[in-house]
């Protein structure tokens, strides 16, 4: 499990990972703004997920699994968001609130889960089975609570999808469509039996 002191090292992981998906090229088109933007702006959900939920990382820290508990009437949100978000990514806030919204609107009710809010590995260590190996930690987890307890993500591309689907998640609800941008793909994981 990551602790505090792991947060910039996570942070920069994590802004390394995203920043050539589609939808963080929509967030911040310019690629030396979202190189400089993108570490802050990640913080807050290293931090959220340290502080009240579950961040796994590996010993080297180049890779991070962050989920969040949600209950049935949602989540909580961060203390003092907003103000964190707008001190995070300055002019680009208008599009981080409308990302966080489109978001929201698919997200689960009526349901208690946890949400994946972010699965990393930095670029030179992908496809060796981290990723993988993160998801099926906290799965374990999720299947051996009482009860056992879904898994909500959002989906990047179509070739994560498809990767998501080999665990069980499922597709929920239409595709989330960023204005003139990428689409992503809510997914909702069920309990295992």
């Amino acid at each position: 499990m990551a602790q505090p002191e792991d947060m910039e090292a996570l942070s920069e992981v994590i802004a390394l990972s995203f920043h050539a998906l589609a939808p963080s090229v929509w967030l911040i088109p310019d690629t030396d703004e979202r190189s400089r933007i993108f570490p802050g702006y990640f913080r807050l959900y290293v931090q959220d997920a340290i502080e009240r939920g579950r961040a796994y990382t590996t010993t080297d820290r180049t890779a991070a699994a962050l989920w969040i508990p949600v209950g049935e009437a949602g989540g909580p949100a961060q203390s003092d968001y907003d103000t964190r978000l707008a001190a995070a990514t300055g002019p680009w806030i208008d599009r981080f609130r409308l990302f966080d919204a489109l978001l929201e609107k698919h997200h689960p009710t009526g349901l208690r889960h946890h949400h994946l809010a972010i699965l990393a590995v930095d670029p030179d260590h992908q496809r060796r089975g981290i990723g993988a190996a993160l998801l099926a930690a906290h799965h374990g987890h999720l299947d051996e609570s009482d009860p056992p307890t879904p898994a909500y993500l959002e989906a990047s591309d179509a070739t994560t999808r498809k990767l998501y689907l080999r665990y069980g998640y499922t597709d929920h609800g239409d595709p989330i469509q960023l204005p003139a941008g990428p689409q992503m793909f809510p997914m909702l994981r069920r309990l295992v039996q």
